[in-house]
């Protein structure tokens, strides 16, 4: 891995510098989890990154990305969050699915999706867990029943995020009945407003609707919407499972500015906490770091022909934990002041730290539970025998 960035990537940074200056909207947008109004919001905002080429750097042109590598996608999230960009609304989509139907999509599911999912005109809800799975996904019971060119999907999805304003979800059914666990699973395709599709949404901690119910009965698919062989679903699974927890979902840039906030607000009330604070403040920064560098090795290891394995399970550790203790710190800082909620009059950024802890508290659930990654460290890395 070089260190040090070739002018060819510094231009890239400037004009992407650029771009942000001139284009990101100057008052945050109202939360996408809160309001429909909220939602399009951000849909808007996708649309704006789309039209600059800015929606996914290293998806190909045809698809209105950039063409550009791994670590091009670092520095512009680097440069994404120094703005202060809008969250991604449509994450799921762009982040996880984009890149598995990439590799596993026919040209025809291409052509049809992933345009559509750069211009953030259709936004992608993830439909894996199931109340009788948890972090189990061998264990789901939904199935998908092929009836000439459609599938009929039946089965209760949960915690399903964005499900409650997304278009489409993706998620994992059973299609073989007589099958167990990872066999005769596919990966299916369905909008969300088809019949026999119901969304009940899930208040989060703080009342807003960032996950969902979905209750499939009997609902007719076009066979066109599986992703790859018919109960090959699991293994395609996972390759999203290891863009999700390994490299794409949580970037290093996300981590490095909150440690950045954290030094700053420190600063500001460093008379008022104990002497011993800044110590954790200091580790939340080095462990940013760290995982900005872990990434950046990851990247160019892919760029050079290798591949995310079980390591992507410690990655996803890493951050969640890192989360975790960076948002404890700052409110540890902020005392009595850290429980203003963001709409309270008198919040200002506090309210801030208070969400980013809300949803640091859930990075150890989702995306695989950091219970279920400590198997996967135990079994793939370090060959210890299944308890």
């Amino acid at each position: 891995m070089n260190l040090a960035y070739t002018p060819e990537q510094k231009a890239f940074r400037a004009e992407a510098r650029a771009w942000m200056e001139a284009h990101v909207p100057r008052d945050p947008l109202p939360s996408f989890d809160a309001s429909r109004e909220g939602f399009e919001a951000h849909r808007r905002w996708e649309r704006t990154l789309n039209e600059g080429r800015w929606g996914m750097v290293t998806w190909p042109r045809d698809y209105g990305g950039r063409g550009l590598d791994l670590i091009q996608w670092l520095i512009f999230e680097e440069e994404y969050y120094r703005a202060g960009a809008p969250l991604r609304v449509n994450q799921n989509g762009i982040f996880l699915l984009g890149p598995t139907l990439m590799e596993y999509g026919t040209p025809e599911q291409k052509a049809r999706f992933l345009s559509a999912m750069a211009s953030g005109d259709e936004i992608w809800a993830q439909a894996w867990s199931e109340p009788q799975a948890g972090s189990d996904l061998a264990a789901v019971r939904s199935t998908a029943r092929r009836d000439g060119d459609e599938y009929v999907l039946s089965g209760h999805k949960i915690w399903s995020s964005r499900a409650v304003f997304a278009d489409w979800a993706f998620g994992l059914f059973r299609s073989d009945p007589q099958s167990q666990r990872h066999k005769g699973l596919s990966l299916i395709f369905f909008k969300l407003d088809t019949a026999g599709v119901r969304v009940q949404p899930i208040p989060q901690i703080d009342g807003e609707t960032g996950f969902a119910e979905i209750f499939l009965e009997d609902v007719r698919v076009p066979a066109f919407n599986r992703l790859g062989a018919e109960g090959e679903g699991w293994s395609i699974c996972m390759a999203t499972a290891g863009f999700e927890r390994g490299l794409m979902l949580r970037s290093p840039a996300r981590f490095q500015m909150a440690a950045k906030r954290l030094i700053e607000l420190y600063q500001a009330h460093q008379d008022e906490v104990e002497y011993s604070t800044r110590d954790a403040v200091m580790q939340s920064v080095m462990d940013a770091d760290a995982y900005a560098l872990s990434i950046y090795a990851t990247a160019s290891r892919l760029m050079a022909g290798g591949q995310i394995g079980a390591e992507a399970s410690v990655n996803k550790i890493f951050w969640s934990e890192l989360d975790i203790a960076l948002h404890r710190t700052a409110l540890s800082i902020l005392g009595a002041r850290a429980e203003l909620l963001r709409a309270a009059p008198a919040a200002g950024d506090v309210g801030r730290w208070l969400d980013g802890y809300f949803f640091s508290l859930a990075g150890p659930i989702y995306a695989g539970s950091n219970e279920i990654q400590r198997n996967i460290i135990a079994e793939r890395m370090l060959g210890l025998p299944r308890a």
